[in-house]
Parts: structure tokens; C-alpha cells; sequence
């Protein structure tokens, strides 16, 4: 009685994979910025064949909104995990945007799908907008923040972390960690804390920024095990 629940645990295992692979071929020629490309050429890049696609997507617009949604809810994920155990609003978000800073030069290829999809990333429902917005709101409730409209902070911050990553691609002489810092200082002023404060915050020591680079699978970042704390780095 068992074996039908073999196979299909099998078949499921073989499904799964199959959609992987093909998201992470997407996530390829997203970051390349090849966003023409045929789906035979698609499924030739994720050695699968061409019906396997129609198993799993609709169209190749459907394959690519979920390659990036996927990049988004890997690394808002990992994000909120390395910042589960700080309490105070403005530490949390500082270490975000100091830790997604320094993302970019770690893992090239998921920032160039997160760069070339900025704009849509920026409005979305899901990964890295609305956690920066639920931030901003936890801080202002907090008192830590002064903003009198989070939404538009949202945005703000947005364009900074998009510029910021755009701006470390085109200047590879740049130091990743000085720049990405100098905006986190420059917009925890514009967020309303005391410099003071501010300069305290941009130099807390960080979760180890292995946690930044890919895995394998469709270049995931490794999670944390529960329970381990996350070593500090620069």
C-alpha cells in the first residue's frame, strides 16, 4: 500500500526540480537583462524539455514574475532571520539596508535581477517593499521614526537602495561597506533619529555576510540553522 505514495512523493521531488531549474535559468537571463528570449532557448538553459515548461508555466511573462518573486522572498527571508533578535526598529532597518548594501557585490547575479526589476520590485506585494514599509511603520510606532508618511518613505528608500546597488555595479573601485553605510547614516537622519544615535547604530558589527552569498539551488542564500547565532562581520 505503500508504493503509490513512493511514486507520487517521487514524481512531486521530479516536479519541483523541474520548476527550479527553469527558475533559475530565468533569474539568468533576467540578470543578463536578456528579457527577449525564446522559451525553447529558456528550457535548453535548464535542461528540460520544451513541454516540461507548459507543466509549470503559462507563458514565459508567468516564469519570470515568479523568478523574481523568488529572488525577493529569498533574500527579504533571509533578512528578516538576521534581524529576528533586535528589538529596537531602527537597528533592525539599519541592518537591512547595510546588509542588502554590501548583497550586491556578494551575489552579482540575484542583485542584477533585482536591479533590472527595481521598479516592479518597488510596488510589489511581496519581498523587500513591503517588509521596508512594515519597518517603517514599526519604527514610527515606536517613536524611533518621525516620518508623517511611511508610504512615501517606502519609496524613498527604495530609490536609494536601487541607486545604491547600481551605483556599486558601474564603480567596482568603490568600497561596498563604506558607501552602503554612509547611505544607511544619510537616511536614519532622514528617518528622523539623532545623529548621535545614528552614528552609534552604523557601527553595530553585523551577521556574518556568508549568509549573503548563493547556494546552488537557483542561488539561494544559506539560512541560518535555529538556534545558531549569526558571527559578525564588517
Amino acid at each position: 500500500m505503500a508504493e503509490p505514495t513512493v511514486t507520487t512523493n517521487r514524481l512531486e521531488r521530479r516536479k519541483a526540480r523541474t520548476r527550479a531549474a527553469l527558475i533559475s535559468a530565468a533569474q539568468s537571463f533576467i540578470a543578463a537583462g536578456n528579457l527577449n528570449v525564446p522559451i525553447l532557448e529558456i528550457t535548453q538553459a535548464a535542461d528540460v524539455g520544451l513541454g516540461s515548461f507548459y507543466n509549470h508555466f503559462q507563458s514565459k511573462e508567468e516564469l519570470f514574475e515568479a523568478a523574481v518573486e523568488d529572488v525577493l522572498e529569498l533574500l527579504g527571508g533571509l533578512l528578516d532571520e538576521l534581524t529576528a533578535d533586535i528589538d529596537d526598529p531602527a537597528e533592525a532597518f539599519a541592518q537591512s539596508f547595510r546588509l542588502f548594501g554590501r548583497f550586491h557585490r556578494r551575489n552579482p547575479d540575484m542583485s542584477r535581477v533585482f536591479l533590472n526589476n527595481g521598479l516592479t520590485m518597488a510596488g510589489s506585494g511581496r519581498g523587500l517593499a513591503p517588509r521596508a514599509l512594515r519597518d517603517i511603520q514599526a519604527g514610527v510606532r515606536a517613536g524611533r521614526f518621525t516620518v508623517g508618511d511611511p508610504e512615501l518613505a517606502m519609496t524613498i528608500i527604495a530609490g536609494a537602495a536601487l541607486c545604491l546597488g547600481q551605483f556599486l555595479h558601474d564603480h567596482p573601485e568603490r568600497d561596498d561597506a563604506e558607501a552602503t553605510d554612509q547611505v544607511t547614516e544619510d537616511l536614519l537622519r532622514l528617518l528622523g533619529v539623532p545623529t548621535r544615535q545614528v552614528q552609534r547604530i552604523i557601527r553595530l558589527p553585523l551577521p556574518d555576510l556568508d549568509a549573503l552569498h548563493g547556494r546552488d539551488d537557483h542561488a539561494t542564500p544559506p539560512a541560518r540553522p535555529a538556534g545558531q547565532h549569526a558571527r559578525r562581520s564588517r
